[in-house]
């Protein structure tokens, strides 16, 4: 009898074990990760965090990704080294404003006057072979590049009325290092301060506005609250930015959450790009808070000149850095021959 009541309670046990051993599986401790956007909170709910919701909804609680916004964990100058070692997981930025340590960094954020539209940026890469260059690029350091995408112009935004090219002269300007680095050719003194500093900045006098985004961005972020003018020419029609995964997190992803990701990224792609599109039309033709400032195109084409020469000037530092420049060459000779609306002519 002992030795049957023995057998009994042992068989009960395993019995018990083996039923339970599925619901072990599923309760597996989820994967978690850590991102850091470029953006601030108001800007992030649109351009970061409708990605982050779609893997977090999507994932079957295998990947938790927690979302921190501009420099919440480290300042956006230091997110590419944050990443490469894994103090975050991953990133959404331009390669310019996270300081990439790559041949790529300048042609991240704002390349003078490289794109006019927003969706020049997937079709430079998918079609024209930036996703390659980008791709091997940083696969060179240690950090996966996952896709990039378009996004506003690069306006401005200001206190003081701009009317033409001699009214850039001596503005403080809040832009991109690559935008700024141009822009000082007209007398532009960029200034480099924290994204979440730059309103307080021109409210104390430090700035004198903005060379950063669309009209989109300056209502969603309080911008429009701060300056008057909205300049109606830009430097760049499209900011490029790009989402990145440290090498090793990515790696450690079973490939069904890998789709799951990508599938979030590309989402939030056409989201931001009906999001912006939408948004610069009617803030343009309905807004209240910004007055509408243009300078003429035939003056204006003397900016557009300097930025043919600013590119040669980038093309003679490097190998990469010439084979990018020949691209835009290309892409651009291709859209000027399309004629409108590839081109403003």
């Amino acid at each position: 009898m002992t030795t049957r009541r023995k057998s009994l309670t042992t068989a009960g046990v395993g019995g018990a074990a083996a039923l339970a051993s599925p619901a072990i599986v599923q309760a597996q401790t989820a994967i978690k990760w850590r991102f850091q956007t470029y953006a601030g909170s108001a800007l992030g709910e649109h351009v970061t965090k409708p990605v982050i919701d779609y893997i977090n909804a999507n994932a079957n609680g295998e990947l938790e990704v927690e979302l921190f916004y501009a420099d919440q964990i480290v300042p956006t100058g230091e997110l590419f080294q944050a990443l490469q070692r894994g103090t975050i997981d991953g990133v959404h930025s331009d390669d310019d404003s996270m300081a990439s340590p790559t041949p790529l960094r300048q042609f991240g954020g704002y390349f003078p006057f490289a794109t006019k539209h927003i969706l020049d940026v997937p079709v430079l890469f998918n079609q024209y072979g930036l996703r390659e260059i980008w791709d091997e690029e940083y696969a060179k350091v240690g950090v996966k590049w996952l896709s990039a995408a378009g996004q506003d112009p690069c306006n401005f935004n200001t206190k003081k009325e701009i009317t033409s090219v001699a009214d850039l002269d001596g503005l403080k300007l809040y832009t991109f290092p690559t935008a700024g680095r141009f822009l000082s050719k007209f007398g532009v003194v960029p200034v480099n301060i924290p994204y979440e500093d730059a309103e307080v900045a021109v409210q104390t006098g430090e700035l004198d506005g903005m060379a950063w985004s669309g009209i989109t961005e300056d209502y969603t972020v309080g911008w429009a609250d701060v300056t008057d003018y909205f300049l109606t020419n830009n430097i760049s029609g499209a900011w490029i930015g790009s989402w990145f995964v440290n090498e090793e997190r990515w790696a450690e992803l079973p490939d069904h959450l890998k789709s799951v990701v990508m599938a979030a990224t590309e989402a939030g792609h056409t989201y931001r790009n009906q999001w912006y599109w939408g948004g610069e039309a009617a803030l343009r033709a309905n807004g209240d808070k910004l007055q509408l400032r243009s300078v003429p195109a035939g003056e204006w084409a003397e900016v557009e000149a300097a930025a043919k020469e600013f590119w040669e000037e980038v093309a003679q530092e490097g190998e990469v850095h010439q084979k990018i420049v020949n691209i835009f060459k290309e892409y651009n000779s291709v859209i000027n021959q399309a004629g409108a609306p590839y081109n403003f002519e």
